[in-house]
């Protein structure tokens, strides 16, 4: 489960406008390709362009997100997007654990990056076809690599992938364990790309086919190996080790795959055994399914909706999972804002512990109860929080932005972890985290993961033989998401004269339809009034317009969504 991870140094911060001016050039700058597939993305400015502070930005954006919010989240989604777009071989699709050179592929990093894609292209980032052609060969690669017992030649084994493969070969690098979790997060991903390419043409067809046949293949049974939980790991040199899955932490996600195979599931069961593990405790007043890493509390959740759902044990404690992590990330704020250990930094707008690098090593870091607990904040548990605690969490986001982002940014977003105690700041990138930023903030902003991911029928079935049924939610301010409407991006874009603006209604709703400037201030009113369910598309004529970078926002009933839009002239 520990991933190994290490950092640079950056500049002093620019000016906020040239914060603004590095931020419009890289949030429009599409990915380019040569002939071969092999990348020619218009590389960001050196990371101190961004490194001016977020500052408030006078805007009338609703209640989902300000002006400044809103330019963060794009950046931390558009740089994590761009991890595992570029730190990948575009001749096998395989993405790299960590930015490190020496990086080996993560197939658990692999199976976030494919999701992450899939989200760059629809934002506009990555054109669809060459997105979806990565996606092919990536599945491609997966699929036909060579399955065995030998240790050193294979891929892997009963449909399984080790946990790190050779970025060349494809095959078994170092002597790392053949995994059932890191193998499930895979699947995850594999499984919402099957979801993601719908389209009746023979590309998107090919994707869903082998989606499913990688998935298919995965012997559940004989990962289970006659226990009565599924077991972590195989090694073709000594076999199974005798640790299973149970307990909470990141694998419902895992039993869910193996519970809905519908060719190796295991018997329902194993979820019983799973929950067993469970510890009820209450820290700081909230009483929840206690697991210390935030880590566990967002893996599952990228991808399974738990919002209006229950099994037997949550029916019985009268909330959700997705409450339970809720109540999690708001007991380590309240760790973090008492500090027992007195470390440097903690409080209420700096919190975040999890698994990551640090000082002393890789450690399962977490609180509360403290758990390896040394002064390290890792910007990925606040970011995989944003679901569930979003004014918190973006505050943190913000705070990290503003008060570090010389020794945190990279060009691919923010570091692994720091420590302001021994003033450490981690050397690398690593997947699952900006995978668990990017994802989250989707679903924060959109819900579209979470829409398509529910939607397999596979992953219903895994559900329904694990006990889960609907229950009639009674939803609370923070947990308002913008789930029921998306904004496409405005065609064509950049435009000279006249665009056009698409959105789509899935109920009805007043609308509201403005272009702001990057300050905020409102240029035009499009749309003011109550529209019926369905797509709508709304002319633009821009001749009134100032040249340069503008945002096209979008407020309905349930949330806001914002769209950049380039004029030229």
């Amino acid at each position: 489960m520990e991933r190994k991870a290490i950092m640079k140094k950056n500049k002093p911060p620019f000016t906020l406008w040239t914060w603004r001016v590095g931020f419009a050039i890289i949030m429009m700058s599409p990915i380019f390709f040569s002939e071969m597939s092999q990348i020619k993305a218009i590389r960001q400015p050196q990371s101190t362009v961004f490194a001016a502070p977020l500052t408030g930005i006078p805007n009338d954006l609703g209640h989902s997100e300000s002006t400044d919010d809103t330019l963060l989240l794009d950046l931390l989604q558009k740089t994590g997007v761009d991890f595992f777009w570029r730190e990948a071989n575009p001749a096998n699709g395989l993405i790299k654990d960590r930015s490190a050179a020496y990086a080996p592929c993560s197939i658990a990093s692999l199976g976030f990056g494919l999701t992450c894609i899939c989200i760059g292209i629809d934002h506009g980032w990555i054109p669809r076809d060459a997105g979806r052609n990565r996606i092919l060969k990536t599945l491609q690669t997966l699929w036909n690599a060579p399955q065995g017992r030998d240790p050193v030649n294979h891929a892997g084994y009963k449909g399984f992938f080790y946990h790190m493969l050779d970025m060349n070969t494809v095959k078994r690098a170092w002597t790392s364990e053949l995994s059932s979790i890191d193998s499930a997060l895979l699947f995850a991903g594999i499984v919402y790309c099957k979801q993601y390419f719908d389209r009746e043409d023979s590309t998107d067809a090919l994707i869903r086919n082998l989606a499913d046949s990688i998935y298919y293949r995965a012997d559940w049974e004989w990962m289970r190996n006659y226990h009565p939980a599924v077991l972590m790991e195989w090694y073709p040199e000594k076999g199974f080790t005798l640790a299973e899955w149970r307990g909470y932490n990141e694998a419902m996600i895992l039993y869910i795959l193996a519970l809905g195979s519908p060719t190796h599931p295991v018997p329902a069961s194993c979820w019983n055994a799973w929950t067993s593990g469970y510890q009820w405790q209450t820290h700081y007043g909230y009483s929840y399914i206690n697991f210390p890493p935030l880590f566990g509390h967002h893996y599952s959740h990228c991808w399974i909706d738990f919002r209006n759902i229950q099994d037997d044990y949550m029916r019985k404690k009268g909330i959700t999972y997705f409450e339970n992590s809720r109540r999690a990330t708001l007991a380590q704020r309240a760790y973090c804002i008492a500090n027992p250990g007195n470390f440097k930094g903690y409080g209420e707008n700096l919190w975040g512990i999890t698994a990551c690098d640090g000082p002393n090593g890789y450690k399962a870091r977490g609180a509360p109860p403290p758990q390896n607990d040394d002064g390290t904040i890792a910007p990925t548990a606040a970011g995989g929080s944003i679901v569930f605690t979003p004014e918190y969490s973006i505050a943190v986001l913000k705070n990290m932005y503003d008060s570090y982002c010389p020794q945190l940014w990279t060009q691919y977003g923010f570091r692994d972890a720091f420590n302001l105690t021994v003033n450490w700041w981690g050397p690398d990138v690593i997947g699952i985290d900006q995978g668990t930023i990017v994802i989250m903030i989707e679903n924060y902003r959109t819900g579209r993961v979470w829409q398509r991911f529910m939607q397999n029928a596979d992953i219903q079935r895994g559900l329904q033989r694990a006990g889960f049924t609907t229950i009639n939610r009674v939803e609370t301010d923070n947990e308002k998401l913008p789930i029921n409407f998306e904004l496409q991006q405005n065609y064509p874009n950049p435009f000279n004269a006249t665009t056009v603006i698409t959105y789509n209604l899935s109920k009805p709703s007043k609308v509201s339809l403005q272009i702001y400037d990057l300050q905020g201030r409102l240029l035009h009113t499009l749309v003011n009034e109550q529209q019926s369910l369905g797509n709508h598309k709304v002319p633009l004529d821009g001749r009134t317009l100032p040249s340069g970078l503008l945002l096209c926002v979008l407020k309905t009933e349930f949330g806001c969504a914002v769209r950049k839009m380039m004029m030229v002239r």
